[in-house]
């Protein structure tokens, strides 16, 4: 019974990785097609390191008429990025990431461009959906697109750092040059683009977001357990009162990420369902909370 339940546990291990490097492969055509269709007919600047990548080839061409490879600017810029997320993140985390950078920079230089649309403001729209797309993609299997979004996780799980004026500050500077060494109408096309992508992470990818629950229940620290048990994180029990019976009611508060959330619901029923759960979106959080190590098996 062990021996098969081990080897079960395996075979559903290699199941993952496989889904792991299927999406991952599939982000990175994902990324390089929208690159040479949408970004370069556009003319525009993502963030982060494929913007700066695409800033520096655009500069070599127009001052030093040097076509410069997508892929040695790419993975030079990520070289410091990657060895963060070696040595302080998690070695799979960043072995997929390294594969999505590395897969994305050649198919880029591979893929011949072409051009869907000549107009720049639904070139920045498309272009932003796909970009989006194909983050989500990386982040629902543990993985990244590269530069700044290694710096972004190392700086929040280990350093305790909001990093979001760092990446917006790197944002404005790529943005700014872009803008005064080529013009400002690609520039503000760009700020449209990565809005979109924005909205998209956030609608595709939940990984970041949190809820918090309210249960009402007559098993609170049976409650707790299994929070704690499934989000690693800790509940507190409050003494309530109905306001029509008066009778004693407590209250579980706590907040999880929202990926665990249908899964502690799901527990909470099975252990009582005539609880009572409210959930609500947090929509922000100070103080302590704790965030999942990427790959904490292989760190």
């Amino acid at each position: 019974m062990a021996y098969s339940e081990l080897l079960e546990g395996k075979n559903m291990q290699k199941q993952k990785e496989l889904r792991r490097l299927v999406t991952v492969l599939l982000a990175a055509c994902l990324m390089a097609v929208n690159i040479k269709t949408f970004v370069r007919a556009g003319g525009l600047y993502p963030g982060g390191a494929t913007g700066l990548t695409i800033l520096f080839q655009r500069m070599a061409e127009t001052f030093l008429h040097w076509e410069v490879p997508y892929t040695l600017i790419n993975v030079s810029l990520n070289a410091i990025p990657v060895y963060i997320g070696f040595r302080y993140i998690g070695k799979k985390f960043t072995l997929y990431s390294l594969l999505m950078i590395v897969v994305s920079s050649f198919l880029t230089d591979l893929i011949p461009g072409f051009v869907l649309t000549s107009d720049t403001l639904l070139t920045s729209i498309f272009g932003g959906i796909l970009n989006g797309m194909a983050i989500s993609l990386c982040l629902s299997v543990d993985a990244t697109s590269g530069g700044t979004d290694f710096i972004s996780i190392y700086l929040s799980q280990k350093r305790g750092i909001d990093s979001f004026n760092i990446i917006l500050g790197l944002n404005v500077g790529i943005l700014g040059a872009a803008g005064l060494m080529f013009g400002w109408d690609k520039a503000l096309y760009s700020i449209i683009f990565q809005y979109v992508s924005t909205q998209m992470i956030h609608l595709l990818y939940r990984g970041f977001q949190q809820m918090t629950l309210f249960i009402v229940t007559d098993k609170p620290k049976e409650v707790c357990e299994a929070i704690y048990r499934i989000s690693h994180h800790g509940a507190t029990i409050m003494e309530g009162e109905g306001s029509y019976g008066h009778h004693a009611e407590p209250l579980v508060y706590s907040v999880v990420d929202t990926p665990d959330t249908r899964k502690v619901i799901k527990a909470i029923r099975d252990l009582d369902d005539r609880a009572f759960i409210n959930c609500v979106r947090t929509s922000e959080l100070k103080g302590n909370f704790y965030v999942s190590p990427k790959d904490r098996d292989d760190t």
